[in-house]
């Protein structure tokens, strides 16, 4: 074990044990499963018997149904009669919130059950106590005598468990001893799963569900680092972001924390939450696993150098330090560089797509807040005045060309750049190729005359079969030999559709940024791939992320996204909303729907949008206002965790959204 996964610089699945949900098996190296959640009233039997046919045509392999009471808990045997009675064997998962004896009973019917350990036992009242040692193992043991019936159930009937902290619902106790952090999430999981070791039951599956994928990714990796010096063992880990939203923002942020975790060899089952149809949920999960599937073995992998100690903390998040080159580094929020070489002449209108239009009438530019902070244009000089701080990056032999040097800024590879006699006194950009081949670490000693250069903007990428594995070993490298430049990160994608260029993108990505590695993004595609989507509308069927939006322009949005999600660097409202459930109390869509189409233009505001108490307040995490369903028809309105207006009219509620929204001084027209 190396920190939390078998290694840092080879590519290998996290040796966890074997357990069997209905004869599915997971864990231990088999397949990573693929399940989702159906959104129907599980008293509704026919409805939720056919979206769960759906689910499983669609490819799910697991199908999680709600079970928030007896009576539920006791229609999932009509579920499964009638599945089974039409041909389908897919094991069905009940999830409970609160209520044990309703777990109770559905585990003596279905294969799994899901537990959230942050309200299986405890409530949740926002309540700070203070307990002694002697005090707190009291309620460890309430906890014990209130679950063990529950194990002991499951170990007779042969029904496998997942034990699934939630970030935002963990327990008063928990969050007074350790807070609202990763840890205290792990611990809420770990109380749970020692009990069940002591009663000889080993069918357990962990999940450390949470809205930021910073957050989720620095649990699982805790949970990891905690089981193996515990036990000397893993169990299987489910991976999600909860209320990850929907469209390419929910793909997105998604993508960033669950593929950061699949590229270091973890997870053996995946779920995405969109709010979205669920089956919808089915062909993002595939295009996440399928990724690892058919890889080589760690020995027919290209070598990258192992390292250790490793000199940093994959735990806690902390941004590499670097130094400033221009507005590049030293703390800046991220630049984005948007690739237009592709385009054969470029005019002004070409850069409405990276967020600057024209206006002939005024001849002013608008410049949006996802506006691209640099063009890479290849041989071409532009012949138009380039609008506010947009500069130009080109080949060297064009800004030798170029009238204006300190707009236009040149693109090296290592080797010429060092090489080279004129270059820029401001900013240089230098690309650095990592670990592509067999090359020895010591052919790497010239990259620290680059590191003496105050004006070079470092460009990282690899071609290894696994580049984020690559880049992320070059970023130690730089760390260990005092390397302080800034980085851009260099991402190109050869997949084909348009989701998987937005899983490829965000998890390459998504995982460096996540650990602090980066000061920009620059995204493209290979020649094949750039062809293919050359029109994404023709391929945009029930994707309305991609109407309208060329190349260009779903590339540059996705840099946006991605920076966005892991937090980096916010140019949009962001959004939390559940994947809606039998427990949902509105149409969780249609509203979303409602919600972003006035509010999108709230820079940086964090709403959250929840379809019942469940996924309420405290899975909310750090979202600035909430929409709560809090009976039919009814919904709350919270500014942070507090209710600001009970029981609102859901016919009103967004009006009094906007009203709350304005009152809090979080509100400004649309522009």
């Amino acid at each position: 074990m190396q920190l939390y996964c078998t290694s840092l610089t080879q590519y290998q699945r996290l040796p966890t044990r074997e357990v069997s949900v209905g004869g599915l098996l997971l864990g231990n190296g088999h397949p990573i499963r693929l399940q989702t959640m159906t959104t129907t009233d599980t008293m509704d039997t026919i409805a939720t018997v056919e979206q769960s046919i759906r689910c499983i045509e669609a490819g799910a392999e697991l199908v999680r149904i709600t079970a928030p009471s007896k009576k539920e808990a006791e229609n999932l045997l009509n579920i499964k009669k009638e599945l089974r009675a039409r041909g389908y064997d897919t094991p069905l998962v009940a999830d409970i919130h609160f209520t044990p004896n309703a777990a109770e009973i559905a585990a003596r019917i279905v294969e799994k059950v899901r537990v959230n350990p942050g309200n299986y036992v405890d409530k949740k009242k926002f309540e700070q106590i203070e307990y002694t040692d002697s005090e707190y193992a009291e309620e460890i043991d309430r906890i014990r005598q209130r679950f063990t019936p529950l194990v002991t159930i499951c170990r007779e009937h042969g029904t496998a468990m997942r034990i699934g902290t939630n970030h935002g619902s963990l327990s008063d106790r928990i969050m007074s001893r350790y807070g609202d952090t990763p840890m205290g999430m792990v611990e809420s999981a770990m109380e749970f799963l020692r009990i069940a070791r002591a009663e000889s039951y080993h069918q357990v599956v962990l999940s450390m569900k949470s809205s930021n994928p910073q957050v989720m990714v620095q649990a699982y990796r805790l949970l990891i680092q905690q089981m193996d010096q515990e036990f000397g063992e893993c169990y299987p880990l489910h991976l999600g972001v909860t209320e990850a939203g929907d469209g390419e923002d929910g793909r997105v942020k998604s993508a960033a924390g669950i593929g950061t975790l699949l590229e270091d060899g973890i997870g053996d089952t995946v779920r995405v939450s969109l709010t979205e149809d669920p089956e919808f949920e089915i062909p993002v999960c595939r295009d996440l696993v399928k990724r690892y599937q058919g890889t080589p073995i760690a020995t027919e992998q290209k070598s990258i150098p192992s390292i250790n100690p490793v000199p940093y903390s994959p735990f806690s998040y902390s941004r590499r330090h670097s130094f400033a080159v221009n507005n590049i580094g030293n703390g800046q929020v991220p630049v984005v560089v948007a690739d237009l070489s592709r385009i054969d002449k470029i005019a002004p209108h070409h850069l409405q797509a990276v967020g600057y239009t024209y206006d002939a009438a005024t001849d002013k530019w608008n410049i949006s807040d996802a506006a691209a902070d640099y063009i890479f244009t290849g041989h071409q000089l532009l012949d138009f005045a380039l609008p506010g701080t947009l500069r130009v990056i080109v080949y060297p032999a064009a800004w030798m060309l170029a009238t204006d040097q300190e707009k236009y800024c040149a693109i090296y590879d290592a080797g010429a750049y060092v090489a080279c006699n004129k270059k820029s006194d401001s900013i240089n950009f230098v690309m650095v190729d990592c670990y592509s081949d067999d090359t020895p670490i010591n052919d790497y000693t010239w990259i620290d005359e680059l590191g003496k250069d105050r004006s070079v903007v470092l460009c990282l990428s690899s071609k290894h079969s696994f580049p984020m594995m690559a880049v992320r070993r070059m970023f130690m490298e730089l760390k260990l030999r005092r390397i302080d430049n800034p980085v851009i990160l260099i991402c190109d994608s050869s997949w084909h559709t348009p989701d998987e260029h937005l899983i490829h993108y965000s998890t390459e990505c998504g995982a460096l940024l996540l650990d602090g590695f980066g000061d920009g993004v620059c995204l493209g595609m290979v020649n094949d791939s750039y062809a293919e989507a050359g029109n994404l509308r023709a391929g945009a069927a029930g994707r309305t992320y991609l109407v309208n939006q060329n190349t260009e322009q779903f590339i540059n949005n996705t840099a946006f996204s991605i920076l966005q999600a892991t937090r980096t660097r916010i140019s949009k409202t962001e959004y939390i909303s559940c994947p809606s459930c039998g427990r949902t109390l509105f149409d969780l869509q249609e509203t979303t729907s409602r919600i972003r189409n006035v509010t999108h233009h709230l820079k940086g505001v964090k709403i959250a949008i929840m379809g019942c108490i469940v996924n309420g307040p405290g899975e909310m995490a750090d979202a600035d206002f909430g929409y709560v369903g809090s009976g039919p028809g009814k919904i709350t309105l919270y500014k942070g965790k507090e209710v600001m207006k009970r029981n609102v009219d859901s016919d009103i509620a967004v009006d009094e959204l906007i009203s709350l929204l304005k009152d809090s001084g979080a509100w400004i027209e649309a522009g």
